[in-house]
């Protein structure tokens, strides 16, 4: 059993999941389900026979699926951001429809989000999936663009204060659902929509203060996640 992280794979080298039949996709879905849930609660060296637990599954059933940590971390990783981006253009559909609020928009994909846990799982992506996989870096862009255009139709609406940007929303997402030393997640659950919507409140025009610095972008959240 493989308990240590493994060297990502060389930049560019592309890794694609496998098409399988109706069983084997409920199985590895389980399987990449309960290590998220798995990695935000006992963090990223649990056990992989606790992940098959969860899952329901055999050992046999979730190392042939992913033969080693690093292949799971990796599925989880484009499981997370792949649910963010259907959220993501979920909201940037409804914020074009006539008559719609943008930042009600804008609101629920936030509060949607943090559901993923993004924050407690953001140092295991860092450390243990590789920067420059394609398919994870395909749905950063279409992530980016989904945002970047839900954020602008807010801004455009005179919803949205002018002086915040992607990294701003991204941040505060992440620093909320990340786990506080000797706090428990639950209690963290039991917070965390609340203190997210003091934060969107402050993200609506117009602004009552001036905010020091710049807005953060797509690129700062990266370059430190």
């Amino acid at each position: 059993m493989t308990t240590a992280a493994t060297q990502p794979a060389r930049p560019g080298k592309a890794v694609r999941t496998p098409k399988l039949r109706a069983d084997a996709t409920r199985n590895r879905e389980r399987i990449v389900l309960a290590a998220r849930d798995a990695f935000v609660e006992l963090g990223p060296d649990v056990p992989l026979d606790e992940v098959a637990k969860r899952a329901g599954v055999g050992n046999a059933t979730l190392y042939r699926n992913f033969p080693d940590r690093t292949a799971l971390i990796r599925e989880v990783a484009l499981l997370v951001k792949n649910r963010i981006l259907a959220l993501a253009e979920t909201a940037a559909a409804e914020a074009d429809t006539a008559g719609a609020s943008p930042f009600d928009a804008l609101q629920r994909f936030a509060h949607a989000t943090v559901e993923e846990k993004l924050g407690a799982l953001c140092p295991l992506f860092t450390d243990r999936v590789d920067p420059f996989d394609p398919e994870l870096a395909e749905t950063r862009e279409r992530l980016t663009a989904a945002v970047g255009g839900l954020l602008a139709r807010t801004r455009e609406a005179g919803e949205l204060r002018p002086d915040v940007d992607h990294g701003d929303l991204f941040i505060a997402i992440s620093q909320l659902t990340r786990p506080l030393p000797g706090t428990s997640c639950r209690l963290l659950d039991d917070f965390v929509h609340r203190h997210l919507q003091l934060f969107l409140d402050g993200l609506r025009a117009p602004a009552r203060s001036v905010l020091p610095g710049r807005a953060a972008t797509f690129q700062d959240f990266q370059a430190h996640h």
